[in-house]
């Protein structure tokens, strides 16, 4: 079922787009259909198109509760854009909101969406903070709906010291063995970055692994939107670090 305030994104988009013209978009690249857009997500093939989401608040041209942006291509050159996927309309992304991920064909043919969820936990001081969590959606291609065991991850299964404020990104994939795996930004105690490693045989149920890499306050602060693939026979860890530039880690 698709949600009221996903509808309402979805009209607002629709209707917005109308006052611009397309001398006002770039010539070459995608821009938003409205509004504010960054952190492209999802980037994958899904029935013979490209389908690449992207972090976007419709309503503001600035950052504000994220929603995902959707948009295909059979060319990488070329996009249409398509209703917008996501919207903060549960408990546990209401707050910040659909923060970045990534997606895959199950092997039933359906699209799935991993992607953080950012609630606001109100502190004992009555300040409030970001609360992070991994939810899944699964869909065909324009419609998502969110599960109902949503958050699959959660602060509950951290390794020790690590925050449940910094815990985002996942990018999943699934392995030759036929297990799927998902590689997640966290930041442990001492404020650095680290990226943690789970494992799923049904790509709905996750379980932790293990650290797969850690800073140790090198390489900037927190590690986010990791990647890990294999290339010419080793393991890339790529990930974008805050303050410093973007680093490309081997791993193995």
């Amino acid at each position: 079922m698709i949600s009221e305030q996903l509808l309402k994104a979805r009209a607002y988009e629709t209707e917005k787009e109308k006052e611009i013209t397309p001398d006002m978009r770039p010539a070459y690249h995608l821009s938003a259909r409205v509004g504010w857009m960054n952190d492209p997500n999802g980037l994958c093939r899904y029935r013979g198109k490209y389908h690449l989401f992207y972090q976007y608040n419709p309503y503001r041209t600035q950052w504000g509760p994220m929603h995902w942006a959707h948009a295909v291509s059979s060319d990488l050159l070329h996009w249409e854009t398509l209703p917008c996927a996501l919207a903060p309309d549960q408990p546990y992304d209401n707050g910040a909101g659909c923060f970045s991920g990534s997606a895959i064909e199950l092997p039933d043919g359906r699209h799935l969406l991993m992607y953080t969820g950012v609630r606001f936990e109100e502190r004992e001081d009555g300040s409030k903070v970001d609360c992070q969590t991994q939810c899944l959606a699964i869909g065909d291609g324009v419609d998502y709906e969110k599960l109902d065991c949503n958050p699959v991850l959660d602060h509950t299964v951290l390794p020790e010291g690590a925050s449940k404020v910094d815990f985002r990104d996942p990018k999943l994939w699934l392995g030759s063995d036929g297990v799927y795996r998902a590689v997640v930004a966290s930041r442990p105690a001492d404020g650095s970055g680290q990226i943690l490693l789970f494992k799923s045989e049904d790509a709905i149920h996750w379980r932790y692994v293990k650290k797969l890499a850690e800073n140790r306050c090198r390489l900037g602060r927190m590690w986010e939107c990791p990647d890990f693939f294999p290339l010419d026979g080793k393991d890339i860890l790529m990930a974008g670090t805050m303050g410093e530039v973007h680093t490309i880690c081997r791993i193995g």
